[in-house]
């Protein structure tokens, strides 16, 4: 789940478990930081962001049922902007070609492409025009295989329904 899109209960269950000698205090601060980071996507003309989420980020609970529910209606909420684009890549799409980490491209009229690679431990800025096209693909082959964003809304509203 991308930190720009996750719930406050989201974030804490996962620095919590990954990072078991942290304190609380630094578990909030760092939950209080990733929060104050999605503030760009509040401002009152947000950057356009388009999302993959693999559907297995979705089933995999993470903390109580209600923390789950809160970062599912959270993800309906950012898929209803009309500057986003949300998709889910189903379970059965296979293996691709970003299956190692996140990925996040940005692109500006002034500098072109930029693309953020991120892993468990360590991330890469990527700014060589080649490498940075060649990842481009790579994710353009990713949303061309994941669920159109009205199919994704739907298995995240079902999801959200079950029991």
């Amino acid at each position: 789940m991308p930190g720009l899109l996750q719930t406050a209960s989201y974030a804490y269950e996962l620095l919590r478990n990954g990072l078991p000698r942290a304190s609380e205090a630094e578990i909030r601060n760092k939950v209080q930081q990733r929060m104050s980071r999605q503030e760009l996507l509040r401002r009152p003309s947000p950057p356009d962001m388009s999302v993959v989420v693999c559907e297995s980020v979705l089933r995999r609970r993470v903390g109580e049922p209600e923390t789950m529910r809160g970062q599912l209606s959270a993800l309906l909420e950012f898929a209803d902007r009309p500057t986003a684009l949300l998709q889910v890549l189903p379970l059965d799409a296979g293996t691709h070609g970003l299956m190692d980490g996140s990925l996040s491209i940005l692109t500006t009229p002034e500098n072109g492409m930029t693309v953020y690679t991120e892993g468990i431990r360590s991330g890469s800025i990527i700014e060589e025009p080649m490498q940075a096209r060649q990842l481009a693909r790579s994710y353009d082959v990713l949303t061309a295989t994941a669920l159109s964003p009205v199919e994704s809304t739907c298995l995240i509203r079902k999801l959200l329904e079950a029991p």
